[in-house]
């Protein structure tokens, strides 16, 4: 909460540079296996190396706004910090997460063609099981990403072996990744893949996600984890 502001900015954007490698991954195991999206094999391998990214961002400790849904907000149920101090940190952080998952997309597209692993129809159709849905869907979907990554971030505060905080990352992100949930920040880098290299994105395709998946997310690790972990927690106590 009082870390300064260009701390938080550019450990928000490190996060979102780090997090684009697992989307990024996704589009190489695409390109290289044999199956496709529905054959359970693929999507066990797609579901594994998307969380590649939660593990650099987690694990090296970076900000990411998801997390901060729940553990941000937890001060602020206990009246040790205010509305605004909440808003300025997830304000900076995800406009720095935002940011450079802008950075890795713009990267990756123009070094992957040169590579040879990654076929650009792959971005499309990773952006599209995001954007291909209705309004409702990302809303939802979007509020279960951040509830499970709100868990994530409780989890992981009680681990206290790396072993146990990379286990905990893999196997929720990588349920994320197996649902196909909107996660504002990896998604971002998904859905940009596909609207940098694929007509069948619009801006308003990336616009629409961007903005219901925050939410989602926001209200997800905000109520259905912070809300309710704090309640329990001192009802309990007292």
């Amino acid at each position: 909460m009082h870390r300064e502001r260009s701390g938080l900015l550019l450990s928000g954007f490190s996060a979102g540079l780090d997090i684009g490698f697992g989307p990024l991954l996704m589009a190489v195991a695409l390109t290289l296996s044999a199956g496709s999206y529905g054959d359970l094999p693929t999507e066990i391998l797609l579901a594994s190396v998307y969380s590649v990214g939660f593990i650099f961002v987690i694990l090296g400790r970076s900000e990411l706004f998801t997390e901060h849904t729940t553990l941000a907000v937890i001060p602020v149920l206990d009246r040790q910090a205010s509305l605004r101090e909440l808003g300025r940190l997830w304000g900076l952080v995800y406009v720095g997460n935002l940011v450079g998952g802008i950075c890795f997309t713009l990267l990756a597209v123009l070094l992957t063609p040169g590579l040879g692993v990654v076929d650009p129809a792959a971005f499309e159709t990773i952006a599209l099981k995001l954007v291909g849905h209705d309004l409702r869907w990302l809303f939802v979907g979007g509020i279960f990403a951040g509830w499970l990554m709100g868990l994530l971030a409780w989890l992981v505060t009680a681990a206290q072996e790396t072993t146990g905080r990379l286990l905990l990352v893999v196997v929720v992100t990588g349920t994320i990744g197996m649902l196909h949930l909107p996660h504002s920040i990896a998604g971002n880098v998904e859905v940009l893949f596909g609207l940098f290299t694929s007509p069948a994105i619009s801006v308003t395709d990336y616009l629409s996600f961007l903005a219901l998946a925050t939410v989602g997310n926001a209200v997800g690790g905000g109520i259905f984890v912070a809300a309710l972990k704090y309640e329990h927690v001192v009802r309990g106590a007292n």
